[in-house]
């Protein structure tokens, strides 16, 4: 890891911070290939689907360092509140973490534990690949505070219902929206655009607002019209669907032009 990608890690959580507009690229399968192409759209930041993929932590570095390469700052979204898979991603060279499913006060001052070195912290000081193997130790360590990225999922009402307790904290550098997940919690499994998401939703957004923290949904079908009132309704940042969605898409519209020329 060098200046350049610490640098380029500061001006995106700045844009966090900010509440700047930022456009995410987002996989689910492991093979880097994938990433290099995703990567090629200008996408700001990517986001790796540990949690729903068989994604191995092996075949995250490589994308991690796909994505650094590129200088694209990547933020795996890990499969649940481990402080083991997340100091291995963070050795790694992610830029930060998405963590899944988070409700209360302190399972957000547990993630700053393990995401963050001492003082703040408790995050161990192991020689890895995150600071080039002990090469950029003290350039790496010495700005990783603050500089590394936290974005935490709302994806239930309990957490709708604590979204002040939970922005409170200056670590939390954004909200990534789960409406699948909360639909379900809201007891309309699967309707995200039923009354009762929507304004959930909405109280999100109106908290980030409220404190200047960016927030934004996973599209599963991106258009320019969409992302547009994304914004319009208080979005900061936009994840635009995912190589999984592109692929099943394509499958849908093969299936159709194959029933239609057999």
């Amino acid at each position: 890891m060098n200046m350049e990608m610490n640098l380029n890690r500061q001006k995106i959580k700045t844009k966090f911070q900010n509440r700047s507009s930022l456009f995410a690229g987002w996989t689910s399968l492991g093979h880097p290939q994938i990433t290099e192409m995703l990567v090629c759209s200008g996408v700001d930041f990517m986001g790796v689907d540990i949690e729903h993929s068989t994604i191995t932590q092996e075949q995250c570095q490589r994308i991690i360092a796909i994505c650094n390469a590129e200088g694209v700052v990547c933020l795996p979204r890990v499969a649940s509140h481990n402080p083991e898979a997340i100091k291995r991603l963070l050795d790694s060279g992610a830029d930060g973490v998405i963590v899944p499913t988070v409700e209360t006060a302190e399972q957000v001052e547990k993630l700053i534990e393990w995401i963050k070195y001492p003082p703040l912290g408790k995050r161990g000081f192991g020689v890895a690949r995150s600071q080039g193997y002990g090469h950029n130790f003290v350039q790496y360590t010495s700005r990783w505070n603050e500089s590394s990225i936290l974005i935490i999922q709302i994806e239930s009402i309990t957490a709708v219902e604590n979204i002040e307790a939970l922005l409170q904290f200056e670590e939390v550098d954004g909200v990534l929206i789960g409406p699948y997940d909360l639909s379900g919690s809201l007891g309309v499994p699967g309707d995200i655009y039923n009354d009762k998401v929507k304004d959930a939703v909405n109280v999100v957004y109106d908290k980030c607002r409220k404190y200047g923290k960016s927030c934004g949904p996973h599209e599963v079908a991106p258009t320019i019209s969409s992302v547009k009132d994304s914004f319009k309704a208080g979005s900061s940042f936009v994840v635009l669907a995912s190589d999984v969605f592109i692929l099943s898409q394509w499958g849908e519209n093969m299936q159709e032009l194959i029933s239609v020329c057999r």
